[in-house]
Order: structure tokens, then sequence, then C-alpha cells
């Protein structure tokens, strides 16, 4: 097997359409880790993902999957990989007892007991049509077959989207079992930032097609703050030191990328750590004078 430090490299990667193009995007997942993939609806995360399963032809840029370059080696990268989206992919007339069937003579390594102990666990009926399933149900049968395979890296799209919080937070155990041998990677795009918080090891924020910022979850949360002052307080601030600021009836409240030489330059104000949430948020603003 092919040793490779990263189990995705995205190298300035382009894709141009009439209204939106992804522009430079470059990232990287190290093998062993949870990325989260973050962004607003039509920000470019399906886009993105949909370029590394080469569903979706780039104009430009390099992207390697478990070392491998994503068009020359596709098929040997996809025997090694598992795929969730946010909308079943499965035909409604199949059962979960037919997609065994099906993924068993796609997948040398298919398990079948590891199959049946996901059925059982998430509570689908064996035998019942999938088009009958909830969007949740639907959502858990996916899971189910992408972690049955022994897949290296698993990619998914939204994969919590309308499940309960008990269910979520099951699910979330479990990537964090399948990843624990250090061999097996994840990148997961979420609108659900608080999943993230709990399981990801590196973040990766898109928004219109550009990458804001990339790099390990708990150095970003470290570096960043929220200074609380007033509106006159954050026009004097240095602007090295912003990366936007949001306004409100009793102030204003600025993300900054440095907190401790914030802590020293602006004594007076009130400086709080700053979650993934409020990251996003502010660099989505990044560039604006002022917002609301």
């Amino acid at each position: 097997m092919t040793e490779y430090e990263y189990a995705i490299s995205v190298q300035d990667v382009g894709k141009r359409y009439d209204r939106f193009a992804l522009e430079h995007i470059s990232f990287t997942v190290p093998k062993g880790s949870i990325m989260g993939f973050i962004g607003q609806n039509g920000a470019g995360k399906t886009t993105t993902i949909r370029s590394m399963l080469h569903i979706t032809s780039i104009d430009q840029g390099e992207i390697r999957l478990l070392g491998m370059d994503h068009i020359r080696q596709e098929q040997a990268i996809k025997e090694r990989l598992a795929v969730v989206f946010d909308e079943l992919p499965f035909h409604g007339v199949l059962t979960p007892k037919d997609m065994a069937r099906i993924f068993a003579g796609l997948y040398p390594d298919w398990d079948n007991a590891a199959y049946s102990r996901y059925l059982e666990q998430f509570q689908l009926p064996v035998k019942k049509k999938i088009g009958q399933f909830s969007k949740g149900m639907k959502m858990k049968l996916q899971i189910a077959c992408a972690l049955s395979h022994n897949a290296e890296l698993l990619i998914m799209d939204e994969p919590t989207t309308g499940l309960d919080p008990v269910v979520r937070d099951e699910i979330l155990h479990l990537f964090m079992e399948y990843i624990r041998d250090g061999e097996r990677s994840i990148l997961m795009s979420s609108h659900i930032t608080s999943d993230l918080e709990k399981i990801a090891d590196c973040v990766t924020f898109i928004d219109n097609g550009r990458i804001l910022l990339t790099g390990y979850k708990d150095e970003i949360l470290e570096s960043h703050g929220i200074l609380k002052c007033s509106l006159e307080e954050a026009a004097a601030m240095d602007p090295a030191d912003i990366i936007s600021v949001r306004t409100n009836a009793y102030g204003a409240e600025v993300l900054v990328p440095d907190r401790e030489s914030a802590r020293y330059k602006y004594r007076n104000a009130i400086l709080d750590p700053a979650s993934i949430d409020d990251v996003m948020l502010f660099y989505v603003h990044k560039g604006e004078r002022a917002w609301c």
C-alpha cells in the first residue's frame, strides 16, 4: 500500500459555473483525523466533495485521496472509500437486505455481520422498502452501509441532518471509534457546528467558493476570541487585530485572530472565547466595516 501523509490533499482546485466558482481551493486532511468542512448553504461544500469523487470535473488543480490521483486512480480509490450523501442514492424499491447483497458484490471487505449490527443498533427494518423510510432512517442506512466495508476514508455530506440529538450523539461516537486505529480518516461536511465541536480534529471554512480558514480546530479556537467594547473603542483598534466587527445596541463585538495579543493591547475590554459558529460567522463578514 502506498504510504501517504494526508488522507485528502486538495491543491489549487478551481471549477467555474455561470453564477458560481470554486476559487483556488486548497486544504489537507491529515491521515487518522476528522475534518469538519463548514460553510453556509451554497458556499461550495457539495461542489468540492463532488469534485473529490470525480462526479464533477475540475478546471484546474490537483486532488489526491489516500495518496492517489483522484482521476487516474479513481477505481482503486473507490474500493477504499465510503461516501454518505445528504440525499439517499439508493432506489426506493430496495430493502436493507437487498443493499447487503449489492454491497457484498461491490466490496471484497464487506462485513455482513457488522452491517447487521448497525441495522439493529439503528432499529432499521431489514425487509422494509427504503422508499417508505423517513429521512432520518435513510441517513442511518447510508451510515450503516458506509461503516460496513472497512473503508479507509469516509466522506460525508451533512450526515447528521434529520437525526434527533440522541441518535446524532450515538453516530458521532461511532465516527470517533471508526478512526481510533489511526489508519482511517473522515471528511464531514455539516452546518451543525456543535457536532463538529465534539469530534473534529481540524476544520475548513468555505464561503462563496473560497477557503476562508483551515487548520486544527483547537488551535483555531485557542487563538481567536470575541472582544467586547464600545463602538468608539472598536473604531480605534488596529485593523490588523480585527477579522470583523458586529455592532449591537450595547456596542461592538470584534473577532480577533490573536487572543493573547488582544488581551495585552486592549486591557479594558472584555475578551471571551470564540466558538466555531462565531469564527465562521465573523469570517464570512471579513472585509466589511461593520455588520449587525
